[in-house]
C-alpha cells in the first residue's frame, strides 16, 4: 500500500467515529440522548467508503478469480457472526446477515443474483421464500380435510435468522498491478450459506447459498454498519472495512480453472487434509508470482 492510500485509509477509520451509534455517550444527561449527535456532527459527518482507484486492463499483469468460504465458527470471524440477538444491544449494532436482508427488504441493495457469475437477479419474492417456511400441524391438516378453515394456533412459521448462518463465500479477484508494482485483491461477491429452510428440523440439513450480492453496490450500506471493535469500543470498524482490508480468515475452495471452474472438492475427494493442502498451494501459487516479479 503506497502511502497516499494509507493516508486515505487512516482518515477512513477516523471518521468512522462520528458515525458510530454511542456518539454523545459522555454528555448525555439521560439514557434516550445516547446516540444523538448534534448540528455539528451531523454537518461533519459526511463519512464515505473509501472509493476504489480505477483500473485500466492494460494495468492488470496477472490475474486470478478465486472463491473463498470464511468459517463462522472461527474466532477471528466472530465480528461478522455476532450479534445474532439484537434485542439486548445497542439499535445499530447488528450481525452482516442482519444488515444485508434489512437493506434488500428496504431496497438499498438491488444487486442480488442466483450465483456467483451474477448472470441471473433473484427478486425479493424469491429471497423472501428462502428465507422462511409456512406450515400447518396435524392438526390443522385436519382442519382443512375436514374442510374447515384452519386456526392460527395450528400455522407453524420458522424463519432463518442470523444464528442460523454457518458460513460466508465472497468471490474475489487477485490481480498484479504493473502500474504502482503490487499484488492486489477485490472482492466482488458475497453470499450467507445457512440451512435449507425446510431441513431445519431434520437430522441432517441441506445447507444453501441463500442469494449473491454484488460487493461493490452494497458497500455505502456495509460503510454505515459498524462491526464490534474488541479492542477498542470507542473505535468501531464497519464492514465494509474488515471486508475490504481481509481482517478474516477464509479457504479457498475453488479457482478459475479450464474445467468449468471446478471445486477443490471435485478432485480431492474425501480427503480433507489434502483439501486444505491444496487450497493453501493456490494461496503460494498467487503470492509467488508477486515475488517472482522482484527476481532478476
Amino acid at each position: 500500500m503506497n502511502v497516499r492510500n494509507l493516508f486515505l485509509a487512516i482518515v477512513s477509520l477516523l471518521g468512522s467515529v462520528a458515525s458510530f451509534a454511542q456518539s454523545n455517550l459522555l454528555n448525555a444527561k439521560s439514557p434516550d440522548q445516547i446516540g444523538l449527535k448534534t448540528a455539528a456532527q451531523l454537518n461533519s459527518d459526511n463519512d464515505k467508503p473509501l472509493a476504489y482507484g480505477y483500473v485500466h486492463d492494460r494495468d492488470v499483469l496477472m490475474g486470478k478469480t478465486t472463491w473463498e468460504i470464511i468459517d463462522l465458527s472461527e474466532r477471528i470471524n466472530f465480528s461478522l457472526y455476532f450479534p445474532i440477538d439484537t434485542a439486548n444491544v445497542g439499535s445499530d449494532r447488528r450481525s452482516l446477515y442482519d444488515v444485508l436482508t434489512k437493506a434488500m427488504k428496504n431496497g438499498k441493495i438491488t444487486e442480488v443474483y442466483t450465483d456467483s457469475y451474477f448472470n441471473t437477479k433473484k427478486s425479493l419474492k424469491d429471497i423472501e421464500a428462502s428465507l422462511s417456511r409456512i406450515d400447518t400441524t396435524d392438526a390443522g391438516r385436519e382442519q382443512i380435510n375436514a374442510g374447515q378453515s384452519v386456526s392460527q394456533e395450528y400455522i407453524m412459521r420458522q424463519d432463518l435468522t442470523a444464528q442460523d448462518v454457518t458460513q460466508y463465500k465472497i468471490k474475489g479477484y487477485w490481480y498484479f498491478d504493473k502500474r504502482q508494482s503490487e499484488l492486489k485483491y477485490r472482492l466482488l461477491g458475497i453470499c450467507p450459506v445457512t440451512p435449507d429452510v425446510y431441513t431445519m428440523n431434520s437430522d441432517e440439513k441441506d445447507y444453501i447459498e441463500l442469494f449473491w450480492i454484488f460487493f461493490p453496490s452494497a458497500r455505502e450500506v456495509l460503510h454505515e454498519a459498524k462491526a464490534f471493535n474488541d479492542k477498542n469500543s470507542s473505535m468501531p470498524v464497519s464492514f465494509d472495512q474488515i471486508l475490504n482490508s481481509r481482517r478474516f480468515n477464509s479457504i479457498i475452495y475453488k479457482e478459475e480453472n479450464v474445467y468449468g471452474d471446478r471445486t477443490i472438492e471435485d478432485y480431492m475427494k474425501d480427503n480433507a487434509q489434502n483439501q486444505l493442502l491444496e487450497s493453501e498451494r493456490v494461496k503460494e501459487k498467487i503470492r509467488n508470482f508477486e515475488q517472482d516479479m522482484w527476481n532478476y
